[in-house]
């Protein structure tokens, strides 16, 4: 690009990048042009979710820019005034700076969510409860408050870690950030705890995962908590079955020996219990009463809280699920 410039230029990065890469975007077009021709880099990173992205694009929450020349950036401003969102003009590294604290904001949120789970569950209360309470308070609102088994995907891992990452390039100790990451870690070692738990031993028993996919609507097994259960399982002597709506394709390269399976009645026949690892709506309307006598033993570790414990209870079920305050329908220490 900068071999070819023949006129002033506005570079618009999109993409999420360490901070400080806008100027060496900009040392680098200046030492590859022919001649000083002027030009100015302005850094308008996406907030697009995967599943969502159009929605997203069209309907933002804020339009964030980032540039070290001022006219530069009211130039892109001046694109992005039909979306009718707030926008926000500041610096290149700030501009930056915006979307990994975002990304890491928002992971955080999950991490917490999921260490209040794990107090709920020892205390003998219910997450999702406490989740709602806490959610009306404006100050906190309702989004990222779903406790089950961590983030995962192609944003808040990469995200989390790059920005400890270049807080400790700079002497810093973001000792939060790691706790971030080590409590999303940590959902998916205690995913194989409780369903070992459950089972006495997995060894020897066929077990079905509800979803592959790291979140609902995409097929992204990027980071997905599925791969590390079902290896960890398999290493463990299991025999891993899964059926996702979208995903099963592209999760069979990652997971080569899990039997893919077209439903969740095919993958239920003779199965000892059944892991949520994604909260599909498909997965919401499934007929248990079939389940039941289909599996070997009618075990269910929802990962996702998507079913209600005491009719899951009803129906006959060994049901578990993340920090919802009883283990097989009795509270934790009452």
């Amino acid at each position: 690009m900068a071999r070819q410039m023949t006129a002033p230029l506005v570079v618009v990065n999109k993409s999420t990048v360490p901070v400080g890469t806008g100027d060496w975007v900009a040392d680098i077009i200046r030492e590859h042009q022919p001649k000083p021709i002027p030009f100015a880099v302005v850094s308008c990173p996406e907030f697009l979710r995967e599943g969502s992205a159009i929605s997203d694009f069209m309907n933002p929450a804020r339009t964030v820019l980032g540039s070290l020349d001022r006219e530069a950036a009211e130039k892109v401003a001046q694109l992005h005034l039909p979306l009718r969102a707030p926008i926000v003009l500041t610096d290149l590294r700030t501009a930056e700076m915006i979307k990994y604290a975002s990304n890491a904001f928002l992971a955080t949120k999950i991490s917490f969510i999921n260490e209040i789970a794990n107090i709920c569950e020892s205390l003998g209360a219910d997450v999702k409860e406490v989740a709602v309470g806490m959610g009306y308070d404006k100050r906190i609102g309702t989004m990222f408050l779903d406790a089950g088994l961590g983030y995962g995907g192609s944003c808040f891992p990469k995200d989390v870690k790059a920005l400890a990452y270049m807080a400790a390039e700079k002497g810093g100790h973001p000792q939060l950030l790691h706790a971030v990451m080590d409590i999303n870690d940590d959902r998916r070692h205690m995913a194989i705890e409780r369903i070992t738990e459950m089972l006495g031993d997995v060894k020897g028993k066929v077990i079905g995962l509800l979803g592959l996919s790291f979140k609902p609507n995409t097929d992204d097994m990027r980071d997905a908590p599925s791969v590390e259960i079902a290896n960890a399982l398999m290493a463990s002597g299991a025999q891993v079955r899964a059926t996702d709506p979208v995903a099963m394709e592209v999760a069979s390269q990652a997971l080569p020996k899990v039997e893919m399976c077209n439903d969740v009645y095919t993958m239920a026949q003779g199965c000892d219990a059944l892991m949520v690892i994604t909260e599909w709506n498909e997965f919401k309307q499934i007929d248990w009463t079939l389940i039941r006598g289909l599996m070997r033993q009618p075990v269910i570790f929802d990962g996702r809280n998507i079913y209600d414990p005491a009719v899951m209870q009803q129906m006959g079920f060994t049901y578990r699920a993340m920090g919802r305050g009883y283990n097989n329908g009795k509270s934790n220490g009452h």
